[in-house]
């Protein structure tokens, strides 16, 4: 190749996050001991760090006691980085939640955009500032507009990373390579890239990113390393052989039958992994989703 691709080292978490899904047990309820075995086992699989109580790991339906026993439980139980999930559309409940993270054992907070009552920008950027002023801990800025319905606005985001000493990265699930490529022009020294969709992990890396929050890193793992650390080292060609291959995995994880984080709990089935079902509005995972789960993890190996 003619040049090497522009590297950007994680100042904080790593390359590869996965966001876990939240063990519950056959009657619903918190399963703190599945918990740490997956944080466990994903720890040994290669994964740097873990957002826990977020979209994946159904924070909605966690009441506080059970998302602070999570947190903790899962910090002391593996020596990689604990990113909490904390950001909901209540600000003074966010700042409540960020400012425990600390002392649950989390080495940073996750802070998704205020979803559901849509304010301006104005209202976004002082949700922020005022969440991220409750805490000493790095925070990860996260926008997902397909489920918040609204976008973080750019100069939003450009003031946040520039003034807020605090607000270090930005897990970026908006879809859109060309907007992160002038966040990262503008403000790349002052925040970490994160892709917040599996599948633009690699288009993302070539614009500045530093890595992923995943869901197919679950299993897939190993695999997101090679493929980064391919990219790292100039070798576009086997970064491109490895997504490609990773292809199957970015698929499954959505359908109209089973969503994140069913999919994903079906997964970890196959693989030995018991995290129970979803709590509702998510139904119990169609038994197809299984057999479907065993080809994508037999063609992945293959």
């Amino acid at each position: 190749m003619s040049g090497e691709p522009a590297v950007r080292a994680p100042r904080h978490w790593g390359a590869v996050l996965t966001a876990m899904v939240t063990p519950f047990d056959a009657r619903g309820r918190l399963d703190l001991d599945a918990a740490c075995r997956l944080a466990r086992w994903l720890a040994d699989r290669g994964n740097d760090g873990l957002v826990l109580a977020a979209t994946t790991g159904e924070a909605s339906t966690l009441s506080d006691a059970e998302r602070c026993d999570l947190i903790r439980a899962v910090a002391e139980a593996v020596t990689i980085p604990v990113i909490a999930g904390t950001g909901n559309n209540d600000t003074r409940h966010s700042i409540e939640l960020t400012g425990m993270a600390g002392e649950l054992g989390a080495a940073g907070v996750i802070v998704v955009a205020p979803y559901y009552s849509r304010p301006p920008q104005a209202g976004i950027e002082a949700h922020f500032r005022a969440v991220a002023a409750a805490t000493d801990l790095p925070v990860m800025v996260y926008d997902v507009p397909l489920r918040t319905g609204r976008r973080i606005g750019h100069e939003v985001l450009l003031r946040l990373f520039r003034e807020v000493p605090n607000i270090v990265a930005f897990k970026d699930a908006t879809g859109d390579p060309p907007a992160a490529a002038a966040l990262v022009a503008q403000a790349g020294e002052h925040f970490d890239l994160y892709s917040g969709d599996d599948a633009y992990t690699l288009p993302l890396l070539a614009i500045g990113g530093v890595g992923v929050v995943g869901t197919s890193t679950h299993w897939a793992g190993p695999q997101f390393r090679r493929m980064i650390a391919a990219f790292q080292r100039g070798d576009v060609g086997e970064a491109r052989a490895i997504n490609a291959r990773l292809v199957d995995s970015f698929n499954f994880i959505n359908s109209e039958t089973s969503v994140v984080p069913m999919s994903i709990k079906a997964m970890l089935r196959t693989l030995g992994q018991e995290a129970g079902e979803c709590r509702l509005p998510l139904p119990p995972t169609p038994p197809e989703v299984a057999q479907q789960a065993r080809e994508v993890w037999a063609r992945l190996n293959s």
